[in-house]
């Protein structure tokens, strides 16, 4: 387990019959030892996710303000190249 029980917090949450009919088919399939553990797993990754797209979008953000050159293509390509050459293949 990923969490430390000593510091967590017990939240309630409504869910509809026909997802908890699939978080205890997942549970009964073995996918996850219980539904607590699957709803923090599933929460887990969509907060990654999140988290991933923000920084996503930050960045995306960062070239829109200010632009790759050509240079900086021409740079960041032969850096590539070098790093894939250097690997022991």
């Amino acid at each position: 387990m990923w969490y430390d029980i000593r510091m967590s917090e017990q939240i309630a949450v409504r869910l509809s019959n026909d997802l908890v009919h699939r978080l205890d088919a997942a549970v009964r399939d073995g996918a996850f030892p219980s539904r607590a553990e699957a709803v923090r797993v599933a929460l887990g990754d969509l907060l990654d996710n999140l988290r991933r797209r923000q920084v996503g979008e930050a960045i995306a953000d960062g070239y829109r303000r200010q632009p790759q050159t050509d240079a900086d293509v021409k740079i960041a390509e032969a850096a590539a190249i070098r790093s894939i050459n250097e690997e022991p293949w």
